[in-house]
């Protein structure tokens, strides 16, 4: 590896997700954020008459994309005339696929990540088909902003640039800061402080908590039906494996994979793994942990946080509280559970880092758009990339989905002046079609959410992102000086297949393998050597191979 891929504190603040949809300003706009109705101008050949272009996108229940507000906006300013093909949320990356596949596909793909995009060996397939173009050329001479965030977001350019130097298409840039941390623990202080107990801090207080929670009955009804710590099964950041685990090896459960002196290794067969699976053994024996956290959807999850006859959960995994427990105005249990730091165990302290931002492109340009309709097309996302684009893009019309800070608010990063306050529906109120919501959110950046309001309140439902970004602080730079960088790893398309399957078997042999560890079903002592064994028949080194020389060509290192 060329260079080491050190993460910064300061760049870590950097990261996003949709899960509590926030945002704030970035400095790249040279739109103002009041514009409503902007005024329409030439085309990119100079003439009157608007320059057609043809888009696939995913399209939500409550849209009709052809008649949407935010639709008629970047028309009339941008005079442009979108046609669109249109297809459903379910089973959309099929129908993009039967799209290219019959040839008749349109000059430019808009798509929404979490439902489907193209994948990064996809670009280069499609790439060196002639299928998709590059958008260097494009991006340098029309639009500035784009140019001005890739500039200025290292791991972003990555991510957008393939080996060959060529950008082929744009993956949203969404910094959600919380998100960037995903396996979080969030304690019930409550019953902390009724048994007099200290927040732990390391792995045997945190295990001292939790026998104290399931024997002195701190739900005061008497019975023994306290669950000390339980988690889930369904996505990342519910699964209680990794934070227990970062106290004796890093463990970031999207790949296993570590990073060493620019070295590809594997996390899962080192002896530090073996004794972090002893620790968690040996909760589960105790009845520390629920049997169900290993198995259970989110909705069992959330019955044990919910449970209405008395309060059962001690500790809880997940990204946020919401996931388990109702944080709404009013509730029950949610303002107990407050976030634990990264326990110390005996080979470190360590929190598992992601930037969530999904790998590859939800904007592309087919060679089906002549020159006028690409210039058109990489304006129009030049202009979802500025703060006017992504605020009306997202939320909608000004005093409908967004509005200006009143006097006396506060940004979510108090230390810039606030941009804007999201309005959320009303109770009962139906969506409406004014925005393109998450499809248009290609700039949340950090500065950008930042600049949001949020309430002081941090236990208030308009404070919920002042929560979590306050919780993330505490595994702000807990992760290793090197972190595999999956996000901005190219795969040879050629081995690329291969590689997805042997990831597959990979993944689900330590899952599964962890799992019949921890509930004893087999012998740390006696099988573990076997377990190690079995990596050779799953090909763990010509895995390795693969990501150590995607990780050598990866632009992450020029």
């Amino acid at each position: 590896m060329k260079k080491k891929l050190s993460i910064a504190a300061s760049c870590l603040l950097a990261v996003s997700v949709a899960l509590a949809g926030c945002s704030g300003n970035n400095g790249n706009s040279g739109e103002s954020a009041g514009a409503s109705a902007p005024a329409s101008g030439a085309a990119s050949n100079g003439s009157s008459e608007p320059v057609t272009i043809r888009i696939f996108a995913q399209q939500g229940t409550d849209q009709d994309l052809a008649t949407n507000t935010f639709t008629k906006l970047v028309e009339e300013k941008l005079n442009v005339k979108f046609e669109w093909t249109t297809v459903p949320q379910d089973g959309a990356a099929e129908k993009r696929q039967i799209s290219l596949a019959s040839g008749d596909y349109p000059d430019m793909y808009l798509l929404i990540p979490w439902v489907d995009q193209f994948s990064q060996t996809d670009l280069v397939r499609y790439s060196s088909q002639g299928v998709i173009v590059p958008l260097n050329d494009l991006i340098d001479k029309y639009a500035p902003n784009i140019k001005a965030v890739l500039d200025s977001t290292p791991y972003y350019k990555a991510m957008n640039t393939a080996p060959d130097g060529n950008i082929y298409g744009l993956t949203q840039l969404s910094e959600c800061y919380h998100c960037s941390y995903p396996n979080k623990m969030w304690l019930n202080t409550k019953w902390l402080e009724q048994l007099n107990l200290k927040m732990p801090t390391t792995t045997d207080e945190f295990r001292d908590v939790l026998r104290a929670f399931k024997t002195q009955d701190p739900n005061g009804n008497g019975a023994a039906d306290e669950v000390p710590l339980s988690g889930s099964t369904e996505t990342f950041g519910v699964h209680v494996i990794p934070f227990l685990m970062n106290g004796f090896i890093y463990n970031d459960d999207r790949t296993y994979l570590t990073l060493n002196d620019g070295k590809v290794d594997l996390a899962a067969n080192k002896p530090e793994w073996k004794e972090g699976l002893a620790y968690i053994k040996s909760m589960y024996d105790e009845g520390l942990i629920d049997p169900g956290a290993f198995t259970q959807t989110a909705e069992a999850y959330q019955k044990i946080g919910e449970n209405a006859d008395a309060q059962l959960l001690g500790a809880g995994a997940g990204m946020h509280p919401a996931i388990f427990v109702n944080t709404a105005e009013g509730n029950r249990y949610g303002n107990d559970y407050n976030p634990i730091a990264p326990l110390t165990g005996p080979h470190g302290s360590y929190a598992s880092f992601n930037y969530p931002i999904s790998a590859g492109a939800s904007f592309v340009l087919t060679n089906k758009a002549s020159e006028e309709t690409r210039i058109a097309a990489i304006k129009v996302m030049d202009y979802i990339f500025t703060d006017e684009g992504m605020k009306l893009g997202t939320y909608g019309p000004e005093n409908l989905g967004w509005r200006l800070p009143a006097e006396g608010e506060i940004a979510l990063d108090d230390s810039v002046e606030p941009s804007f306050a999201t309005i959320p529906l009303k109770d009962g109120e139906q969506p409406r079609n004014d925005a393109w919501g998450s499809m248009g959110q290609f700039n949340d950046s950090k500065a950008f959410r930042g600049a949001q309001v949020s309430a002081a309140d941090i236990y208030s439902p308009s404070g919920y992102e002042r929560r979590l970004f306050q919780a993330t602080q505490l595994y702000d730079g807990k992760q290793p000086a090197e972190v595999f960088p999956h996000w901005a790893v190219w795969i040879d398309p050629s081995v690329a297949d291969e590689a997805s399957m042997m990831q597959t078997n990979i993944r689900n042999y330590i899952d599964q393998n962890a799992l019949q560890f921890i509930t004893g079903n087999k012998s740390l002592d006696k099988d573990w050597d076997a377990y190690v064994k079995g990596f050779d028949g799953l090909n763990l080194q010509g895995y390795l191979d693969i990501m150590q020389q995607s990780v050598d060509v990866s632009t992450i290192n020029q």
